[in-house]
């Protein structure tokens, strides 16, 4: 299985060592998951929702999966919650709209003698776990290294996630704390992407085509084509920021005049929510309520960076989806299993 990455996660997950919960059910031989996502389209989701069908596959635990998967809000997540308590589900794996918008939902299914995980972001009920790439440090991460890449200066473009979700505040608060540190960068533009492709690659024309003078690019993980409407428009070749997608990965070793820097952000995270309820079901608690896995960066500016590029490399991917296809101690399918998205009984 292909692993690329992430030993920064090993820490900690060494310091959120499971141990034995004296407390609830016995465990059994077979569970049924339900998992709860509202947005539907976007390719990070597409392989979070696929890490969790082939994890519940090879755990061999689950005999079912109950998914909610919709473009929808906090008002929906919260009737799609609902829904899978009422369906008896043992788990819930949830990446929230809102970080406090489905806590009523959440406690009622706590109350229900449900485990609630949520992946990705975070929630405020503080009844829920929650395993998640580091938000925070992904951005400061990006940002410091792009702001680094413009000399200290010049205008950059932030194109930012979904607004009032979790992940994206957190970003915000890491890009800020980059940009405080170089008071020579100004933020020239400001949008929210929504996570969505062609909402990006839209918004950054629209930009181009005012002639404001930038010098890089920071993205939320829609990245590839905002390369794209750089090289299509013939704009200048700035700096640009983004994630581990395979698309955009691919692009730092080919477009000729890019230098930019991929921030792992593993979609997998999913099948790791999969993972910590099952092992919370069976009578394993983690020592912490709050998982986080640790981000690294990649970046084509110099030789090291270009060959932790070329090993991470993954063609035979959707453009979208993160190359980290798996985190290590976390998930334990195939390459082949989270390609062909199939959970239990599909």
């Amino acid at each position: 299985m292909h692993r690329f990455g992430h030993s920064a996660v090993l820490p900690l997950l060494a310091g959120a060592a499971l141990v034995a919960s004296i407390a609830g059910a016995a465990a059994k031989d077979s569970y049924t998951i339900g998992v709860s996502n509202t947005v539907q389209g976007n390719g990070w989701r597409e392989e979070m929702v696929c890490a969790m069908k082939a994890q519940a596959l090879a755990s061999g635990k689950v005999a079912k999966l109950n998914i909610a998967h919709r473009n929808t809000d906090a008002a929906g997540q919260l009737e799609d919650i609902r829904n899978l308590i009422s369906a008896h589900v043992d788990a819930i794996v949830v990446n929230p709209a809102d970080p406090a918008g489905v806590n009523a939902a959440i406690a009622e299914a706590t109350k229900a003698g449900i485990v609630v995980v949520a992946v990705d972001q975070a929630v405020t009920e503080p009844s829920a776990y929650v395993i998640s790439n580091n938000q925070q440090e992904y951005a400061y991460l990006g940002a410091k290294w792009l702001f680094q890449r413009m000399g200290g200066k010049g205008g950059v473009v932030y194109m930012r996630g979904a607004a009032g979700a979790s992940a994206d505040t957190d970003r915000d608060k890491g890009f800020k704390k980059a940009l405080a540190e170089f008071p020579g960068v100004k933020v020239v533009h400001e949008t929210f992407t929504g996570w969505q492709q062609d909402q990006a690659k839209q918004q950054i024309l629209d930009f181009l085509a005012t002639g404001t003078p930038f010098e890089g690019i920071w993205t939320s993980g829609i990245d590839n084509v905002i390369v794209d409407a750089l090289v299509e428009s013939q704009a200048t070749m700035v700096p640009v920021v983004g994630a581990d997608n395979a698309g955009f990965v691919g692009q730092l070793s080919s477009v000729k005049g890019l230098t930019g820097a991929a921030v792992t952000n593993p979609g997998s995270i999913g099948g790791a929510g999969v993972t910590l309820a099952l092992q919370i079901l069976d009578g394993k608690k983690p020592a912490e309520k709050t998982v986080l896995v640790e981000p690294q960066i990649w970046d084509n500016a110099d030789e090291a960076g270009k060959e932790k590029l070329k090993a991470a490399a993954d063609p035979s991917l959707n453009p979208e989806w993160p190359v980290s296809i798996s985190i290590p101690d976390w998930t334990t399918y195939t390459k082949q299993q989270i390609i062909a998205c199939k959970g239990p009984g599909e």
